[in-house]
């Protein structure tokens, strides 16, 4: 089904190799404004990060239908005027903006790149009030944050490892073990209990395969982009082919476990604790609290200042 009056590309209709060049060449055929929409029976996510990557945040990524068998998306190409700084661009730039993100639970980690506009539709929020409080936040004193931003990305790795992999190697053990004792003593009172140790454990296999690729494949191949840089030495290409691709991966995972955290304070009602929670159960979800805090900062470390910087250097490194 393909109408170029309604502009609608069903990719089932198209071999594996052609739809995603196919959805590109309709892209880039868009004046600003226009949209094409893309029907597929199956979520299409990988094509987002694809052409974020290859075409920067030019477009506007709107689902019309999310399955369980088909999936409509409205991908539409941005005015010139009308592209706005990011959650993360915003957030990396200014920690004070990232804590009035924070204040209204807009996501600038994982779902970092949208704007501030399409975040706050998104939560039915008044985005007059939240541009407000950016403004405002430029007249608030804090002691000096951390200048992640200025730091080289080689020695941003070696931080994310060294703090951040290092927490999460730390604190997954005591989730997993704290969560089944809670479940066994409390789960026949409290059933989202089964659930949010179902989801611990999701988030432990995830995180630790998702480490081991960063420390042995992208962080290696980022100090060897930095050292080219700085001597002038020669570099070899990932095998992938550009750094983009495995950025792309660790971005959709970066989303899979920013969703889990989600659902673990939505089952806990804000890790609200009943009346009758035990030591442990208190302990739990001050543990689960902490380390989604952790983690928003882990991830928005590399999403929004070790990522985009990775990529603009293997630019100049090619050229």
């Amino acid at each position: 089904m393909q109408t170029m009056t309604e502009n609608i590309l069903d990719v089932t209709l198209l071999k594996p190799g052609e739809k995603h060049p196919e959805i590109f060449k309709r892209f880039d055929a868009l004046v600003e404004g226009d949209h094409v929409t893309i029907f597929n029976d199956h979520d299409p996510k990988p094509l987002y990060y694809q052409l974020l990557g290859e075409r920067g945040n030019v477009f506007k990524w709107e689902y019309l239908e999310q399955g369980p068998e088909w999936w409509k998306v409205r991908i539409t190409k941005r005015m010139k005027n009308d592209i706005d700084e990011t959650l993360g661009q915003i957030a990396a730039k200014d920690v004070r903006k990232a804590q009035i993100f924070k204040k209204y639970g807009l996501d600038f980690c994982c779902g970092g790149k949208k704007t501030v506009k399409e975040a706050c539709s998104e939560k039915g929020l008044d985005v007059a009030k939240i541009e407000h409080e950016l403004q405002q936040s430029d007249q608030l004193t804090y002691s000096r944050p951390i200048p992640f931003g200025d730091w080289s990305i080689d020695f941003l790795a070696d931080y994310i490892v060294n703090t951040h992999h290092s927490y999460v190697r730390k604190m997954l053990p005591d989730l997993l073990a704290y969560s089944e004792k809670v479940m066994k003593a409390h789960g026949s009172q409290h059933p989202e209990l089964i659930q949010i140790t179902q989801l611990i454990f999701e988030v432990n296999d995830e995180l630790t395969a998702h480490m081991i690729k960063e420390e042995k494949v992208l962080f290696p191949y980022i100090k060897e982009l930095v050292k080219a840089g700085s001597n002038g030495s020669s570099w070899h290409a990932m095998q992938l082919g550009t750094i983009q691709n495995p950025i792309n991966m660790m971005e959709m995972e970066h989303e899979l476990v920013g969703s889990n955290l989600a659902a673990l304070r939505e089952l806990s009602n804000n890790y609200s604790l009943p009346e009758d929670a035990c030591a442990s159960y208190r302990l739990l979800y001050k543990m689960l609290d902490e380390f989604e805090e952790d983690l928003h900062l882990h991830i928005h470390l590399e999403n929004n200042i070790l990522f985009p910087k990775a990529l603009e250097l293997e630019r100049l490194s090619a050229n």
